[in-house]
């Protein structure tokens, strides 16, 4: 499933700072007809922290039913709480998510076994799949390669990971260490190359939100 330009899609509100379904419709066809191979709504671009869950739920199941099978949606469903997250979790499975995105608790610098509990109990609450989404320099959190690849071998629904590090030492490490279908996403427009010279699979996009085209064709 994790492969080529996925966009983290931005989230649009009317004149009344109300979530604007409309153009969430909108722009999910044109981000799929213009060459997007999967959506993200309800990441960090999408403004996940301060949206409220029934904004977060709104969202996600508009771009679900827009998208009617043309491609993944990957819902942003992690907070800094694990319960939390995994109410989120549950509540965007039931809706049709075709994946999770789980952010590294902000905040709370969990330790690295934290971080492990965090996930692990995360998809242990759901079938679907679950990508981690590491990007310290937001969270004060680095989940480390070898949590990384511990949480691949013990969950067998954490099949892939957002890295947005900046790290390319970091990236190469898990792509080498973890096991096969593992993949690894770049959560930075401008390491996506780079990324994906070292193994790499695709990139969760924020470019890709006015050039679809361009980075599908660059992946």
């Amino acid at each position: 499933m994790f492969s080529g330009s996925y966009v983290a899609m931005v989230t649009p509100f009317d004149d009344n700072n109300k979530v604007d379904t409309q153009k969430i419709k909108e722009i999910a066809d044109f981000l799929i007809t213009s060459g997007a191979e999967g959506l993200v709504p309800c990441g960090t671009t999408g403004e996940s922290v301060t949206l409220s869950d029934e904004e977060k739920l709104l969202i996600t199941r508009t771009v679900v039913k827009q998208s009617a099978g043309r491609c993944p949606v990957i819902a942003g469903a992690g907070t800094n709480s694990t319960e939390h997250s995994i109410s989120m979790a549950r509540e965007l499975e039931k809706i049709g998510a075709s994946a999770l995105l789980v952010v590294t608790p902000y905040y709370n610098k969990p330790s690295q076994e934290g971080l492990y509990m965090h996930y692990k109990n995360i998809a242990a609450s759901v079938k679907i799949p679950v990508v981690i989404y590491n990007v310290p320099g937001r969270t004060a959190c680095n989940i480390l390669p070898h949590t990384v690849v511990r949480l691949a071998n013990d969950c067998p629904n954490i099949t892939c990971i957002k890295e947005a590090s900046g790290s390319i030492d970091q990236a190469t490490e898990i792509v080498s260490k973890a096991k096969a279908g593992f993949c690894l996403m770049s959560g930075d427009d401008s390491l996506t190359l780079p990324l994906m010279a070292v193994g790499g699979s695709g990139v969760i996009s924020v470019v890709a939100n006015v050039a679809p085209g361009e980075v599908r064709q660059m992946c």
